[in-house]
């Protein structure tokens, strides 16, 4: 009784098409934007705003970028550290090569120049897909990091090819603190998750789903697919074009080609598969959890142990123990975790009547 709409009456179509039609969906976003926009940056202390809240904001981001090329669309991919690599060093440039050129429109070239690297890696879509896509998709991955190391001009002539981010300054304010950072993160992904929201309710949203869902028979009935599948991994790979050039002005500051490497790109998968694939709230649950779980275990190992084991020791016990708890998590909700959230919306909608 707690989660029903029963009584809201809609008296426009505009209304009845909102993003959160439920009224307690909005109040719950309208709390939870407030505690993140105004408590934390009271509350939080400095470790835990630059070293856990912006990279899980901006893991989210690009997990939420492949949620909705492989959760909505279908279409796999194992390159998504590749696209962020492409929107650091593509942001780098602009900021760069363009004098007096705003951040924000940095990086919003940096996701155009993305999406077109993406639409160009997601032409065997066409033709390909399942696992064959996913290594096609591969390609680019291994493809645009021997790029940024091979040509030095990306990284501005570095013997190293290491670059480093400018200053975020935007209308006239210098973005120098680790709340500033956040805050301007937050924002950022706050747009954009609402824009992928309203995105998968869409004509394109259904288009993208009626194309995972049975290609052919989507084609039948008037979907393109080929405007659908490379659609979505325009969009797809913008999103992770921000986050990489999110990742490199507010985050790590120093980035390298080697640094956005198919390890990266498989924890961004693990991100979706865990949260709940074809989720939105799925992909800020699952960078949570992948950002979280591992600093979690090792102050419990440090709280148990310590120091009576080996330092290197201790390390792949919280590695054996991190994959096992993977493991568990899947096989007791392959569905992720953002399935557990609608089983307790579920219970809500009966509470406190027995089903």
């Amino acid at each position: 009784m707690l989660y029903r709409e029963a009584g809201q009456f809609k008296a426009s179509y505009k209304e009845d098409q909102q993003i959160f039609p439920i009224r307690q969906d909005r109040i719950a976003i309208a709390l939870i934007l407030l505690f993140f926009f105004v408590a934390i940056p009271l509350v939080a202390s400095q470790y835990w705003i630059q070293g856990i809240l912006i990279p899980v904001l901006i893991f989210s981001l690009a997990a939420l970028g492949l949620n909705i090329l492989t959760g909505y669309a279908g279409q796999l991919s194992l390159g998504t550290a590749a696209f962020m690599a492409v929107g650091a060093f593509a942001a780098y440039n602009f900021m760069l090569r363009v004098p007096g050129i705003p951040i924000l429109v940095a990086f919003i070239l940096a996701g155009l120049c993305t999406a077109a690297v993406g639409m160009a890696f997601g032409l065997p879509s066409l033709r390909i897909k399942g696992f064959y896509l996913a290594v096609a998709t591969l390609a680019a991955q291994f493809f645009i990091v021997w790029a940024l190391q091979k040509f030095p001009w990306f990284s501005n002539y570095s013997s190293s090819g290491v670059i480093t981010a400018q200053k975020v300054e935007m209308f006239g304010y210098a973005f120098d603190s680790p709340v500033a950072k956040y805050l301007l993160t937050l924002s950022v992904v706050t747009v954009l998750a609402l824009a992928a929201k309203n995105m998968v309710r869409s004509n394109a949203g259904r288009a993208w789903m009626a194309i995972r869902d049975m290609d052919v028979a989507a084609e039948v009935i008037g979907i393109r697919p080929m405007h659908t599948k490379l659609m979505a991994f325009g969009v797809s790979s913008f999103y992770c074009g921000v986050a990489g050039a999110l990742y490199a002005f507010t985050y790590l500051g120093t980035v390298e080609p080697e640094g956005f490497n198919l390890d990266l790109s498989f924890r961004i998968l693990f991100m979706i598969i865990i949260g709940g694939v074809g989720s939105i709230i799925g992909s800020f649950l699952g960078a949570a959890f992948i950002v979280l779980l591992p600093i979690f275990l090792n102050v419990a190992a440090h709280a148990i142990f310590a120091g009576t084991i080996p330092a290197g020791l201790a390390s792949n016990l919280e590695l054996i123990i991190f994959g096992g708890l993977i493991i568990f998590f899947l096989i007791v909700e392959p569905h992720g975790l953002a399935r557990l959230w609608q089983i307790a919306k579920e219970k809500l909608r009966l509470w406190p009547f027995p089903h």
